[in-house]
């Protein structure tokens, strides 16, 4: 007979998206959320425990002299199954880490649990596209390209206007769009190819660098601006060094002030657990909702 702890650990399979908050290492997400699934495990009631035959010796009775013994059989509780003697009975719960925030970038964050890792593995290895929103500063340049970083450049942004960030971002896409054609080996000359691009389904095979597939500015207020991006195979640091280039093209500089992943694959913003959600019952509910699309192994066309 299981256990109503063994029967929730049976449902622990699955992926399911956090959000990770700016400031904070992706390690400290992973543990934390393992500590918590650990602990509802733990936490559930133990099983009844098992029943002996004890025999308890007893007095005779006045009648009955003192070399007589009485038997008297009774069942009790063993001890030996109770968590006071065999300690906890869960000890790990790993829980797998997708594509990685560093601790600058904050947003959605996949993990799996259970036999969900070997989804996750997929996932990664996959060329699922993943959201981007982009905070710049023109204005500076630091040595990391956040606007954390030591100052090694103040520059004038007066002449910066939105129609000349938009040339510079539509330059910027074309160069990677053409990347994004030589990294998919297809045949442009092909129908197949055709269909595929226009539909938005070229995609790199194999090793590529950093392909930006789509770019556009959304807030732009100087010197504050914001850049929404879609990307594959991209790095948080490739994209606050996007950021500087941007900049250098409109003949300024400019640093990143924040990153933030909206969308990995299937898995939104909207649906990542924030940290009060971190528990097992909120965990649960996620691999539920998104078990219909990892069970189709992550289309990577996505």
């Amino acid at each position: 007979m299981t256990t109503q702890a063994v029967r929730l650990f049976r449902k622990m399979n699955g992926l399911f998206a956090v959000y990770k908050p700016q400031g904070v290492h992706w390690k400290h997400v992973r543990d934390s959320t393992e500590s918590n699934l650990l602990k509802a495990l733990n936490s559930c009631p133990p099983p009844a425990p098992q029943l002996a035959l004890q025999f308890q010796l007893l007095s005779g009775g006045e009648n009955c002299s003192s070399k007589d013994v009485v038997l008297s059989p009774s069942m009790v509780p063993t001890l030996a199954d109770h968590p006071l003697v065999t300690g906890p009975q869960f000890h790990k719960v790993h829980v797998g880490v997708g594509h990685r925030l560093d601790a600058f970038s904050s947003g959605v964050l996949v993990l799996g649990v259970g036999k969900g890792n070997g989804v996750l593995e997929h996932l990664c290895k996959s060329h699922v596209t993943r959201d981007y929103t982009l905070e710049g500063e023109f204005g500076k340049a630091t040595d990391n390209f956040t606007h954390t970083g030591r100052v090694i450049e103040k520059t004038t942004y007066d002449h910066v206007t939105l129609d000349k960030l938009e040339r510079v971002l539509a330059m910027i896409q074309g160069a990677n769009q053409k990347a994004l054609i030589t990294y998919s080996q297809v045949d442009l000359h092909t129908q197949e190819a055709y269909e595929l691009a226009v539909r938005g389904l070229l995609y790199p095979h194999g090793k590529s660098p950093p392909i930006l597939t789509g770019l556009r500015c959304i807030h732009f207020n100087p010197p504050n601006f914001t850049l929404e991006v879609q990307c594959v195979n991209e790095t948080q640091k490739y994209l606050r060094k996007l950021i500087h280039e941007v900049g250098l093209e409109l003949r300024t500089s400019a640093v990143c002030s924040g990153v933030r992943r909206t969308r990995d694959g299937p898995f939104k913003v909207e649906n990542a657990l924030t940290r009060q959600h971190w528990t097992a019952d909120s965990i649960m509910q996620a691999i539920a909702h998104f078990r219909p699309k990892t069970d189709k192994r992550i289309d990577v066309n996505v």
